[in-house]
């Protein structure tokens, strides 16, 4: 614990931005290229369809192989595997901004997913398992609150950046990557679960990146197409993977994901609310804009900049916020949070036509905003907390696809759900009417994780570690932490401890 780093110091701040930056760049990718479609289109020559891929290959292999870059961390090393998702991203995004055609932008948006899965688990295992206990809630909740910023202004940078060509949407990550490669290794040390020596597990990797993949792939097309015989078979396979994937992980003698994983209550608990609340949350931001656009009639920069009071909360508050768990445990800042972001959804649904930013929207946004600015980085660390450290990476690649499968079942489903098909979705009257179902659907949820923080014990009891199993520091790391045999760091105070070390 001596030698672990403090956020305060130069070393913990340049660490914090490095996974934020590397973070940043995966979430920007997200946001920044729906902008840049129209250009593409006619630039390309591309059709709707290659367009929808153009934003759907990224997304259905980040979902694939998430739990594989989380496992190869833990396994072969957390900045190696950190490092190398970096640059295949840079290396995919060189090859997105030189697409001849719009055949090798789907291709290589497709191999930037693979360096976001490589990547994104990665970032919060680092802070896990490098920044003293006392620390990794605040700086959690400052990576929460940066990545979470990133995301928010893809639609602004997206639109300065196509005043002077789309390449540069895939171009500006470049000096991105460069800076975030050079502060993570030389502030970085290694680390790597040191008892996972046996042989990968192959089979599983497979199995899950197969059961992911499918259902990511009918999950997207099941908006457009309906029930097809593509989408059924695929949702088919995808079941049929998953049971695979378990009963391969309980028998494995080195299982990719150990299903003891699931034991820790706080861990399961924390990642059913996290399904819910970004379900909500995903809703939210795909229904908001829409809303505002076709009913209110504003321009995509204005809708964009509604959700600034957002981005700003999160910017500032999200490190500070985090600290509300060391004094009052990690329950009552997930359910206040919770509520208060159900409050203002809540606000936000009675938007119509007519009406005006300070009145009608400003309200809702703030209220949204401050309560994930108090939710989410407490839900963020301690789901890290909750897992054994030499199982962060994992954990963290576990949490990321909760979040991610529950955004892309909520775009799918409430569409559906509230009578939005076709192009009613232009259509002011349908859309407000549906909107208003999905808003109401969307605080119900928010509020349903308030519920599921309840179940989270309000006080934990420090655990008896009787042979600890921290992740081990590479000694040939150039800013190795001097002694690689230490002890397991305690948990901060209110947070759940991590069992199993």
């Amino acid at each position: 614990m001596d030698d672990a780093v403090r956020l305060s110091s130069a070393r913990g701040k340049a660490l914090l931005a490095a996974t934020a930056l590397g973070s940043g760049m995966a979430f920007l990718d997200g946001t920044v290229v729906n902008v840049a479609l129209p250009t593409i289109g006619r630039e390309l020559d591309a059709d709707l369809a290659a367009l929808q891929w153009t934003v759907n290959a990224y997304t259905l292999t980040l979902a694939a192989l998430i739990l594989l870059g989380g496992a190869l961390g833990d396994r072969v090393g957390r900045r190696r595997i950190f490092t190398l998702g970096v640059v295949w991203f840079t290396a995919a995004s060189v090859m997105c901004a030189l697409a001849p055609v719009v055949e090798v932008l789907i291709a290589a948006r497709a191999l930037q997913g693979v360096g976001g899965a490589l990547l994104t688990p990665g970032a919060l295992a680092i802070l896990q398992t490098t920044m003293h206990p006392d620390d990794r809630a605040r700086s959690i909740g400052a990576w929460a609150g940066l990545t979470g910023v990133s995301g928010i202004i893809g639609p602004l940078l997206g639109g300065w950046l196509l005043e002077f060509d789309w390449r540069w949407v895939f171009g500006i990550n470049v000096p991105l990557a460069a800076v975030t490669v050079w502060l993570i290794q030389t502030n970085a040390p290694e680390s790597r679960d040191e008892d996972n020596v046996g042989q990968f597990d192959g089979p599983g990797a497979a199995f899950g990146a197969l059961a992911l993949g499918a259902s990511t792939y009918a999950l997207i097309n099941w908006p457009a197409t309906g029930a097809t015989t593509t989408v059924v078979g695929a949702a088919v396979l995808s079941v049929a993977a998953g049971v695979a994937f378990i009963l391969r992980e309980q028998r494995a003698p080195n299982p990719m994901v150990p299903l003891t994983l699931f034991s820790d209550r706080t861990f399961s608990v924390i990642n059913i609310m996290t399904f819910v609340v970004y379900g909500g949350l995903s809703g939210v931001m795909f229904f908001l804009v829409m809303q505002l656009q076709v009913s209110l009639e504003w321009s995509p920069l204005a809708a964009g900049i509604a959700t600034l009071p957002i981005t700003l909360l999160m910017l500032f508050f999200s490190g500070r916020s985090a600290d509300l768990s060391t004094r009052f445990g990690v329950r009552a800042p997930l359910v206040v949070g919770s509520l208060c972001g159900a409050a203002g959804v809540g606000l936000l649904a009675t938007i119509d036509a007519g009406d005006g930013y300070v009145s009608a929207v400003l309200p809702g946004v703030v209220l949204l905003g401050i309560g994930l600015t108090t939710l989410v980085p407490t839900l963020t660390a301690t789901v890290m907390a909750a897992a054994p450290q030499q199982l962060a990476g994992i954990a963290s690649g576990v949490n990321n696809g909760v979040s991610r499968a529950a955004g892309l079942i909520a775009v799918a489903a409430l569409p559906a759900l509230t009578g939005l098909a076709g192009e009613s979705y232009a259509d002011p009257e349908a859309l407000t009417a549906a909107y208003r179902g999905a808003m109401i659907i969307c605080a119900v949820l928010l509020a349903g994780g308030a519920l599921s923080a309840l179940a989270i014990r309000a006080v934990v009891a420090e655990p008896e570690i009787a042979e600890p199993a921290p992740a081990v520091l590479d000694e040939s790391s150039p800013a190795a932490i001097d002694e690689t045999s230490t002890s397991a760091p305690c948990p901060a105070p209110g947070m759940p401890p991590s069992y199993g070390r």
